[in-house]
C-alpha cells in the first residue's frame, strides 16, 4: 500500500499559499508515483477545500498536467483550476471536484447507466471539435511500444515464450487504422473513476489527463467503454458507441480504428498490469486482467483484427488468458 503521509514540504506550500494550518487528509494514489491529499481549511463541514497533488521530481513532472488543465479550461472543459504550484517540489494545489465520480453513480443507479455515460460521450463530441493540444503525437511508434508491454511483461509471467517477430508483423499490419487524418487531444485515461460529477448540476469535471497526446479520438472511447476496472455491458458500449457515430458523423472507418485501439489499449493494459504485480508489488492490479481479457478478445473477433487474432491463438491458450498472477501459481 502506497505510504500516504504527506510530503515533508507540503505544509509549509500550503502555508506560503494562503492554506496555512489547514488539515491535510489523505484521498487516494493511483498507478503511478503520484499521490492525493484533500486540504480542508477551516471546520471540516463547510470548510474550504483543495486537492493537494504531489508528484514528486524525478519520477513524476507535474508541467503536463498544468498545461492541458490550462488548455482544457480555456476550452470551455471542466478540468480543475489550478490554484498553486512549486515545480521544485512537485507539488500542485488544485480545485476540489469532490468525491462523486461517475464510478460510483452508475454502480448505485445501475438502471441510469445510459443516461449518465451520455454526457461522457457528448464531452468526447465536442472534444474532437478543436484542434489538438499542443502535445506529442500518438503514432505508429508509441502504439507499437505499448502494445508490446504484453509480451515484454504478460508472457513470460504466465510462461509464454511468445513469437515476437510475429507479434510485431500482426500489428504492423493494424496499425494504419489506427492513425487518426486529423488528430485530436486524446485524454488517455478517461474512464469512469476519472470522471467526477461536480456541484449541483453535476456536470463532468475531468482528471488524470497529464499523459495526453495527439491522436485518434476512438482512443478515448474505448477508454471509457472498455473500462479495466468496471465492466461495462456490451449493449451498454453498442448504444454509446451509435450516440457517438450519429453525433460525429463516424463511419465504418471509424470502427475499425475503435477495434484496433482497444485491442491495442487492452494488450498494453495486460502487460502495465503484471507489471504493477511483478515490479511494483501491487498485488491487487492482476485481479482486473479477466475483464480487460473479455474485451480484447470481443475486439479480436472483428475482422479488421483477423492478424494479430491469429497470432493470439497461435501463441496465447486460452487456458492463459486471464489472472497472471493465479496463472502463475
Amino acid at each position: 500500500m502506497a505510504d500516504m503521509t504527506p510530503p515533508p514540504g507540503a505544509a509549509a506550500f500550503l502555508d506560503a499559499h494562503g492554506w496555512g494550518g489547514a488539515q491535510i487528509l489523505p484521498v487516494a494514489g493511483d498507478a503511478s508515483f503520484r499521490r492525493y491529499f484533500r486540504a480542508i481549511d477551516g471546520a471540516e463541514e463547510g470548510g474550504r477545500r483543495a486537492i493537494l497533488m504531489d508528484a514528486p521530481p524525478p519520477h513524476e513532472d507535474p508541467r503536463p498536467f498544468i498545461a492541458i488543465a490550462e488548455w482544457l479550461v480555456e476550452r470551455d472543459f471542466a478540468a480543475p483550476a489550478i490554484l498553486a504550484c512549486d515545480l521544485d517540489q512537485g507539488l500542485v494545489l488544485i480545485e476540489d471536484f469532490g468525491d462523486d465520480r461517475l464510478r460510483e453513480a452508475v454502480d448505485a443507479a445501475p438502471a441510469d447507466e445510459l443516461s449518465l455515460y451520455a454526457p461522457a460521450i457528448d464531452l468526447l463530441v465536442r472534444l474532437r471539435g478543436h484542434p489538438a493540444a499542443p502535445v506529442p503525437p500518438y503514432d505508429r511508434a508509441v502504439l507499437k511500444r505499448e502494445a508490446g508491454l504484453f509480451v515484454e511483461w504478460y508472457c513470460p509471467a504466465v510462461g509464454i515464450a511468445p513469437d515476437l517477430p510475429g507479434w510485431d508483423a500482426a500489428w504492423e499490419a493494424v496499425f494504419d487504422h489506427a492513425i487518426a487524418e486529423t488528430p485530436v487531444t486524446v485524454l488517455r485515461d478517461y474512464h469512469a473513476e476519472n470522471l467526477m460529477l461536480v456541484g449541483p448540476t453535476r456536470s463532468l469535471g475531468l482528471l488524470d489527463f497529464q499523459d495526453a497526446l495527439a491522436g485518434h479520438p476512438a482512443y478515448d472511447l474505448v477508454s471509457l467503454l472498455q473500462d479495466a476496472r468496471r465492466t461495462v455491458d456490451p449493449t451498454v458500449e453498442a448504444a454509446m458507441l451509435a450516440r457517438y457515430r450519429a453525433a460525429a458523423d463516424a463511419g465504418d472507418d471509424f470502427m475499425n480504428a475503435y477495434h484496433v485501439l482497444g485491442a491495442q489499449r487492452n494488450a498494453k493494459i495486460l502487460g502495465i498490469f503484471t507489471r504493477l504485480w511483478k515490479r511494483d508489488g501491487k498485488p491487487h492490479y492482476p485481479t482486473m486482467c479477466p475483464r480487460v481479457w473479455t474485451y480484447l478478445e470481443r475486439d479480436l473477433a472483428q475482422p479488421v483484427m483477423a492478424p494479430v487474432a491469429a497470432w493470439f491463438d497461435a501463441n496465447v491458450p486460452a487456458d492463459l488468458r486471464g489472472d497472471p498472477l493465479v496463472l502463475a501459481a
